[in-house]
């Protein structure tokens, strides 16, 4: 899902981020900026706090949102690979209690991070990956300016070093890419966040104007940089919303990528709808107003004070714009906001609920570092849900190093698997209550199929389901304190006349599953009582020809060949007795007639 975008003065502030900014510099006249010899990392690190161990999991995409496979993840020494989701885990990196810091590097992108003050739950980071796209070339010697369509543009001189600090002479060939803050994705594809150290190595926030990307590759693919002595003139463009509270001078910053922070170096001026300054090497280049800042967390609870993970916070300050968060299991988002200020904060659901918030209040000003409480109060178009289950390797062993990918309206919502249950709290709105699903096995490399759900508010128990890629359909199904029983072949289901049936006999006919819903109107909750027969003699002698009183939630009934999905939550009614026997169970089927 795209963030909701509250863009006050179209300027970003990335809330579950650092950020630190150098103080203000001004400067009436263009020229070779200092090059600045702080901060000190080992000094400005003490800012961060105490080592801890922190609990990973990432998604990486491209610009078109598409997931990008085999991008190398590092945390401090901690490092993963994603999957063809794009999806990563790290598990017990070691991080800061105020700063965590994530690198990812893939051939044909530009290096990205992420930077964030890291929370006690799962910390959840989206990372978009800008392609190392040619812009221009050039060639060494040579004065030449490389402009991208939208007005940013860098002058060079013609003077380059390789890595080892040598010369280079040969052609060049430049990549650059600008990223604008009225630009919804601009806090996904930006590096780190906005967290500086200013040029007396104070860390400060950042309110951005603006940052232009510039990497130089060699004839080989060889990285370049200015030889000393040379500079480069950067041109940023300024969108017509932003003009009436641009300063006629501004910081430069550039992307420490090392240490995952922005650094104070030189000035740009405001001339006419650009910020132009000049600059010593390549790097991130960002035109930033710095500001003071503490660290704020935000839990957001229901009015019994449970959690509320998954939900986006916003907060938007009338001088450094919006930040956005995205709550933990834990209900909780971290992040640095301006010290001394308002804040508007907003909560919401999802873009399928519309636009507006469950919450709306004014917090703050925030003079020392803060936690506080949203409680949402309850609305009949929003509802709470709880989806549990089980997730088994295909030896029917815990899964443990895993996820699950629950996908509700334009959301995907991951939860990692440490021990093969599971448990994602969300909110979803009263018009739509189906929800896919899939789960990943890392350790053995399997998958489960796209499963479909429908919700049994407030809580949806899937059971068990496992991740075998031979295994096209299943019946899972559990009664009252019995073991779970599954089968994964010999599983039919169709339409006949006005009856949907779905059953499976084992080849001995010692194993039998049975049940039809008549009449079958598509997909649909269907409550009536219906006739369930099963045996099951190898597992543990269970039983039951009986009447099934709950509810059958029909969440898709596809063509000849297609998928029919199935979950079903109630109770068994033995024939001449009085008991009512819990059960409940979910059907993945191609359908065969």
């Amino acid at each position: 899902m795209k963030s909701i975008q509250l863009f006050q003065k179209s300027i970003t502030l990335v809330f579950i981020s650092l950020i630190l900014v150098l103080s203000c510099e001004s400067d009436d006249t263009r020229s070779t900026p200092p090059q600045n010899q702080g901060p000190d990392p080992t000094t400005f690190a003490q800012n961060f706090g105490n080592e801890i161990s922190r609990d990973f999991l990432g998604t990486v995409v491209d610009t078109n949102n598409d997931p990008i496979e085999n991008v190398m993840i590092s945390i401090g020494s901690s490092t993963a690979m994603t999957d063809s989701n794009g999806v990563f885990i790290i598990n017990n990196a070691t991080v800061n209690q105020r700063f965590g810091y994530i690198k990812a590097e893939k051939a044909g992108y530009i290096h990205a991070s992420r930077s964030l003050v890291p929370t006690s739950g799962t910390n959840k980071v989206r990372i978009m990956m800008l392609a190392e796209t040619i812009t221009g070339t050039t060639s060494s010697g040579m004065q030449e300016t490389i402009s991208l369509p939208g007005g940013a543009s860098v002058d060079l001189e013609g003077a380059y070093v390789k890595p080892d600090g040598s010369l280079y002479s040969g052609s060049v060939n430049v990549i650059m890419h600008h990223l604008d803050p009225v630009d919804e994705n601009m806090q996904d594809q930006m590096p780190g966040m906005l967290y500086a150290a200013n040029s007396d190595n104070e860390e400060r926030m950042l309110q951005t104007f603006g940052m232009l990307a510039v990497e130089l590759r060699g004839e080989n693919g060889e990285d370049l940089n200015i030889a000393e002595g040379s500079t480069a003139e950067i041109k940023v463009p300024l969108d017509p919303s932003l003009m009436t509270d641009a300063p006629p001078s501004i910081p430069l910053w550039y992307f420490d990528e090392t240490n995952g922070y922005w650094v104070e170096e030189g000035v740009a001026l405001l001339i006419g709808n650009e910020y132009i300054g000049t600059v010593t090497h390549f790097s991130f280049w960002n035109c930033d107003i710095p500001t003071e800042y503490v660290d704020l967390c935000v839990t957001v609870v229901t009015e019994n004070g449970n959690p509320v993970a998954n939900s986006q916070v916003t907060l938007t300050s009338t001088n450094f714009g919006t930040g956005t968060g995205y709550t933990n299991e834990n209900g909780e988002t971290c992040g640095l906001v301006p010290s001394n200020e308002s804040l508007e904060l907003n909560v919401y659901s999802y873009d399928i609920c519309g636009d507006s918030p469950l919450h709306n209040e004014t917090t703050g000003p925030f003079t020392e570092d803060s936690s506080i409480t949203i409680t949402l109060m309850e609305s009949p178009n929003i509802i709470s849900e709880t989806v549990t289950g089980t997730f088994n390797t295909c030896s029917d062993n815990p899964v443990t190093d895993g996820y699950i990918n629950l996908r509700y309206g334009n959301q995907n919502f991951i939860d990692v698997i440490s021990d093969g249950d599971f448990e994602i709290n969300l909110l979803r709105c009263n018009a739509d209550n189906t929800f896919g699903l899939k789960a990943y096995d890392f350790v053995n490399v399997q998958e489960t199929d796209s499963l479909t759900y429908t919700f049994t508010t407030p809580v949806t128990n899937l059971g068990t389901i496992q991740s075998c890629n031979t295994v096209e359909e299943f019946i899972t199904y559990q009664v009252d304190d019995h073991p779970e029983i599954s089968y994964f072949f010999n599983v039919q289901g169709g339409l006949d006349g006005d009856y949907l049936s779905v059953f499976y006999y084992s080849e001995n006919q010692q194993n039998i599953f049975e049940f039809s819903i008549n009449p079958f109107n598509g997909p649909n909750t269907y409550t009536d009582s219906f006739l369930l027969n099963f045996f099951d003699e190898n597992n543990d002698g269970t039983s039951l020809e009986t009447e099934f009183e709950g509810t059958f939630n029909v969440s898709s009934f596809g063509d000849v060949g297609e998928y029919i999905d199935i979950n079903f939550n109630g109770v068994l009614i033995e024939y001449n007795s009085p008991d009512q026997i819990p059960i409940s169970g979910t059907i993945h089927v191609l359908r065969d007639y």
